[in-house]
């Protein structure tokens, strides 16, 4: 009986002292558990034998004044705070697509241009036949400004009277001259399909134009710029 207590003091002496030992060498980073005085700065936590089952075996020996607050990954990992995941990448900046191209600009409207003709010059009065002079003036005031229209859409050829006569006899008498107007235009190349013509008789005669003589010679005279052929071309110029 004496031999077993004295053996047993002799044992809790050591462990006492073992204890002394290790607490002496505590490292600030791990001093939760026991600390090895023989291992190396990186190795020197006391651990439990190896006994088979990896529950029990090779585990860090916690000092009596341990906490979880205390937990190194070494030995306790499941304790140990979780590193923050490193912070999602920054979206890729797409850049915007570029803005659509501008719509292509709109096809110029066509042009009218109007030209007055003087019956004068185109018949004689009270008649509906080209006079050699009218053609003259037709092929400079029209088939030369032809040419500078690259589409050509429309011509057309409106013929009007002074207001002696009936309306019924000037209406016709207008119509048979842009007629006249419009075979000539033909006759010099111009489409068919694109000329109208048209006859107004005495309806439209030019503001201003006053006659009140009495005289027939002296108010057909003053009439004049009543009897007249307008023509007007629709298209689009040429680009210079």
């Amino acid at each position: 009986m004496t031999r077993r207590l004295v053996t047993g003091a002799l044992v809790g002496a050591l462990a006492a002292a073992f204890s002394a030992g290790v607490a002496a060498q505590a490292n600030p980073t791990n001093s939760g558990y026991w600390i090895s005085p023989t291992g190396t700065p990186d190795n020197n936590i006391v651990r439990s034998g190896n006994f088979g089952d990896p529950k029990i075996s090779n585990l860090c020996w916690r000092a009596g004044y341990w906490t979880p607050a205390m937990a190194i990954i070494e030995c306790d990992p499941d304790l140990v705070p979780k590193p923050a995941p490193p912070p999602a990448p920054a979206p890729a900046v797409i850049p915007p697509p570029p803005p659509p191209p501008p719509p292509p600009a709109p096809a110029p409207a066509p042009q009218v241009q109007k030209i007055t003709l003087a019956s004068k010059a185109l018949f004689d009065f009270d008649k509906a036949v080209l006079k050699p002079e009218g053609k003259a003036a037709i092929d400079t005031e029209i088939i030369a400004k032809l040419k500078d229209v690259q589409k050509l859409e429309l011509v057309l050829v409106t013929g009007h009277t002074d207001r002696i006569g009936t309306q019924a006899y000037n209406q016709k008498l207008s119509e048979r001259r842009a007629d006249a107007v419009r075979d000539y235009l033909v006759s010099k190349g111009v489409a068919k399909d694109k000329i109208e013509t048209l006859g107004m008789g005495k309806t439209q005669p030019v503001p201003g134009v006053t006659c009140t003589m009495t005289a027939m010679k002296a108010l057909i005279a003053c009439l004049a710029p009543n009897r007249r052929v307008e023509v007007e071309v629709k298209g689009e110029a040429i680009k210079r």
